[in-house]
Order: C-alpha cells, then structure tokens, then sequence
C-alpha cells in the first residue's frame, strides 16, 4: 500500500479529479473502469490510489507531532515528577476525558477545513496517550542503577533524559506510533466523510465513501472500493504494530 501511494502517478490509470460526466458517469466495473466510476464519471481506481497518499500521510505525520509532544511531555512528567507531573497530567486527562472523534470534529469546526488542520489536530488530539505510556516507563526507570550513576557523575537532567532514558522507551513508543497510525488513519476518515477533512475535488477515502453512501444498492462500488482500502491499512498498520510489540517484548517471544 505504501508503494501504490508513492507510485500512484504511475499506477493510476486516469485522472483523478477529472472525469468524464457523459460517457462514464456511474459505469460499474469492467475493462474500462477496474473499479467503476463515480457519479462525476471519475476512475475508482485512480483515486483510491491517489487518496491513499493523503491516509497515509495524514497517519505518518499527525503521529509524528503526537510523539513529539507526548514524548516531550510524558519523560519531563515521569523524570521531574510532583508539580510538572501533577500539571503534564492533568491536561493528559481532560483530552482523554473527552471522545476522540467529537473532539476532532469540534476543534475541526471550528477552523477551515484543510489537511494541515487535520495533521496538527489529529496530532494533538493523540499526544495524551503517548505522554502517559512514556511517562508511565520513565517512573519505573529514573531510579535504576545506571540513571543515580550518572546523577553521581555529575551528569545534567538534559543528558539523562535524552542518553539514558529516552533509549529505553523508544520500542513502546514505536509500537504505539505504528498503532496509532492506524487510529490516525480513520480518524481522517471519519473527517472527510463528514465534510472536515480534505475537500473536493482532492480524492480522499472518507470522502468517496461518503459520496457513495446513498448510492450503495445502484453502486455499491463507489464506497466498497475505499471503504477495503482502509480496512486493509488500518489491519495492516495494526499487524505490523502486534508483530513488533510481540518482537521485543521478551515475555510474549517466550510463549
């Protein structure tokens, strides 16, 4: 899937924003159409391809700021502790206090809508989570042997924390990434299909399902074709997430 994403202007085999509205207009699959066309006489296959390249990269980059922030915050909670953790969590609490997608779709209300929206709430929305899970190994591990010795040889919090810490939660943090990019990736879905996420024409598959939703008994592939597309990343993001938590954890290797 992420080579179709990257490859998509070499794949598709149309255009994905134009199409032909007289000839093609709801033609279900075939040789023409792999996919079929939607009601904009558009290739199925062309954007679903192109939309994967925006799931994809909305996944990777809102995780991307969710680790930023919530690793940031979780090691500086966890190491620091009292008054910095007492604040760090109570923030991480009020955002967990509140539904993840009514909480994307309010903040998302309240400002344009564009992807640069969606990567920075999507990110923010998840930062809570990560900064718990870090947090949560920085309490067990800031009073190992080899962090008081490094406390005794004079060494600053800044160094501990990046060179002695940071090293040890790195797996839990990618495990959680990984999965949370699955998270992420219907999360943009459940804002295209709403109307909050990329806006038309650009092909996104929370989008195209939502165009196809009332057309599912004349044309169910208008919404079948992307609805499998995320089905599939967000097994495929959730598989490569078990696998590596089940790699370097050594109680699961040991069943």
């Amino acid at each position: 899937m992420l080579l179709a994403a990257i490859l998509a202007p070499w794949l598709a085999p149309r255009d994905p924003i134009r199409g032909d509205l007289k000839h093609a207009y709801l033609t279900p699959p075939g040789s023409a159409f792999l996919l079929g066309a939607d009601t904009q006489g558009r290739d199925v296959l062309s954007r679903v391809l192109y939309g994967a390249r925006i799931s994809l990269t909305v996944g990777l980059v809102s995780q991307s700021v969710a680790v930023l922030l919530g690793v940031f915050l979780g090691l500086v909670a966890g190491y620091y502790g009292r008054w910095v953790d007492a604040i760090v969590m109570r923030l991480a609490d009020v955002t967990l206090a509140f539904p993840t997608l009514l909480l994307l779709i309010a903040v998302s209300a309240a400002v344009r809508p564009s992807l640069l929206v969606v990567f920075v709430i999507i990110g923010i929305v998840g930062w809570a989570a990560m900064a718990r899970l870090v947090r949560s190994q920085v309490l067990v591990l800031r009073n190992a042997e080899y962090v008081q010795a490094a406390r005794a040889l004079g060494a600053r919090d800044r160094w501990i924390l990046w060179n002695h810490l940071l090293p040890n939660v790195r797996a839990q943090v990618i495990v959680a990434a990984t999965l949370g990019i699955a998270g992420a990736i219907m999360a943009e879905a459940a804002l295209s299909f709403v109307g909050l996420g990329a806006q038309p024409p650009t092909p996104s598959w929370g989008a195209m399902v939502a165009d196809g939703r009332e057309l599912l008994r004349v044309a169910p592939w208008v919404s079948f074709a992307p609805g499998l597309a995320i089905g599939i990343a967000v097994l495929g993001f959730n598989l490569v997430g078990e696998g590596l938590r089940e790699a370097w954890d050594p109680k699961l290797r040991e069943r």
